[in-house]
């Protein structure tokens, strides 16, 4: 078993919901899925790239699987585990184990009075893909099916990896629509210490995918998560490494004090919008970009 019964209930309490036969792969259902379907706003992600938060899948095919143990990732981080095992469920199964998962979640929106019924008829089709739940996806060894797979079925899909994996990166048989790498620090010193890695030559396998970035045809992304007090500094080492992978936007974000980053850090960790602002204003001086969207409410601002 890949994970235990007690930390599968756990997760399940946190409202994820897995799928298939071996249980790497779930999905849950985004608070602003939700709040986009009670008409009370929708995801940063709708205002900066256009993708309709109440059709969309946040899943992951790895739930337990990733390279690092990092301070403000949201879930329990306790049960990682860097190998991928040799029995996995196949594409076609983890995507429609997820559909209908956020189908049965969505369920009791049926009965609420505020609830937008037209688009909670739409939702129960969903059309965009965040392959960004929980884990790493690039070790799930059969992702390049998986997003051809979600491609079949006419999902556009986005793409989150903490670049540990640059050669399977490159080989990529399919792009997504969109690709994100994760740049959560400004060197090698801040990444060990706020990241946890749990594997060796962590910053050169980064620095190759960021290198990798610029030949993708795909939408780009470098996606920083800012933890006060740790890696909200060396703006000028945050732009050389965004210059020299030239993606086509830059999401600075604010870490959020929720799940169990609570027991590892505190809210004073968390910083304002007004912080997240000044930072990224910084950042994008030094490396010839421009803040060209925001989200008060998520705390992040797009440069480009």
């Amino acid at each position: 078993m890949v994970i235990s019964n007690k930390d599968s209930e756990k997760l399940e309490k946190a409202g994820y919901r897995f799928v298939g036969d071996r249980r790497h792969a779930a999905a849950k259902v985004c608070h602003w899925t939700k709040k986009s379907l009670l008409d009370q706003g929708v995801c940063y992600k709708q205002k900066f790239y256009g993708i309709e938060s109440h059709r969309c899948l946040q899943m992951s095919p790895s739930i337990p699987y990733c390279h690092q143990k990092c301070l403000f990732c949201w879930r329990d981080v306790s049960f990682t585990k860097t190998k991928f095992m040799e029995d996995f469920d196949e594409p076609s199964n983890i995507i429609d184990g997820c559909v209908d998962a956020q189908r049965n979640l969505l369920c009791g929106f049926f009965g609420n009075e505020n609830a937008n019924q037209e688009k909670l008829q739409e939702a129960q089709d969903p059309i965009h893909a965040a392959i960004s739940l929980a884990g790493e996806p690039m070790l799930y060894p059969m992702l390049d099916e998986l997003v051809q797979e979600f491609h079949r079925k006419h999902f556009t899909t986005f793409l989150v990896t903490n670049g540990m994996t640059p050669a399977r990166l490159e080989n990529l048989a399919e792009e997504p629509t969109q690709l994100y790498i994760s740049l959560d620090a400004p060197n090698k010193e801040i990444h060990q210490q706020l990241c946890r890695p749990q594997v060796d030559n962590v910053w050169m396998n980064l620095n190759k995918s960021l290198d990798l970035l610029s030949a993708f045809n795909c939408r780009t992304v470098i996606r920083m998560t800012c933890v006060k007090g740790y890696n909200m500094q060396n703006p000028t080492e945050y732009a050389d490494l965004i210059k020299k992978s030239s993606p086509d936007f830059v999401e600075v974000k604010a870490y959020m004090y929720v799940g169990d980053s609570r027991r590892r850090l505190k809210l004073d960790n968390m910083p304002s919008f007004q912080e997240i602002y000044d930072f990224a204003s910084s950042i994008a001086e030094n490396c010839g970009l421009e803040i060209v969207n925001e989200s008060y409410e998520s705390r992040v601002v797009l440069l480009r």
